[in-house]
């Protein structure tokens, strides 16, 4: 018999090429990159982006100065209180005008007469027109009154404020007791009660 020599073929080759699984292990080994021409591609990082907050925050504080300060990166904007202007803030300390002698002698004063007029000017040359109004009530009325120009002395004008706890002028008193100023004695005038009072003062 003769022998018959057929040709021999790597099939292990064969095999390997054409296996899915190598071609693929292949092409993981060896990806395809398409860059232009001299250049190399390089892994992108990203950097970390600063950023602002949308409101800035702020702080009040009694300080005299301003001083912004950032901490991590938020800049925080201090709001400062300006200091307290000297007309604003600020108010005048005096001692008391009503110093215990001048007590006593308001109160020797006003209980010198059933009836006292404080005021500025005299019941014959009044220099207010408030004054004047009280003055002409109490003639009005016949009442004998002491009179006593406020203008003449600055202490006993600011103590008497005090005394009476009454800030203007004039200061009507009768029977020793603070009965009120123009307004006051114009509608008990009116209504006929200064007239009572007067009376039962006078009578006591």
């Amino acid at each position: 018999l003769n022998t018959l020599l057929l040709p021999t073929f790597n099939y292990s080759k064969f095999q390997i090429l054409k296996s899915p699984g190598k071609m693929a292990l292949r092409s993981i080994k060896t990806p395809t990159l398409s860059s232009p021409a001299g250049v190399v591609s390089s892994p992108t990082v990203n950097k970390p982006q600063s950023f602002r907050l949308p409101c800035k925050p702020t702080a009040s504080i009694a300080v005299h100065n301003r001083h912004p300060s950032s901490i991590y990166g938020i800049r925080w904007n201090l709001k400062l209180k300006p200091a307290a202007s000297s007309s604003a803030a600020k108010f005048r300390c005096s001692a008391s005008a009503l110093t215990p002698q001048l007590r006593d002698t308001l109160e020797k004063l006003v209980n010198s007469e059933k009836v006292v007029l404080f005021m500025k000017g005299t019941r014959d040359f009044p220099m207010c027109g408030f004054s004047n109004t009280v003055v002409q009530i109490l003639k009005n009325l016949n009442v004998p009154f002491e009179d006593v120009n406020i203008l003449e002395n600055e202490m006993l004008r600011q103590g008497l404020k005090e005394y009476s706890n009454w800030p203007t002028f004039p200061q009507l008193y009768i029977g020793g007791e603070f009965f009120g100023g123009c307004d006051i004695t114009l509608e008990a005038f009116q209504s006929g009660e200064l007239q009572e009072v007067v009376e039962r003062a006078i009578c006591s």
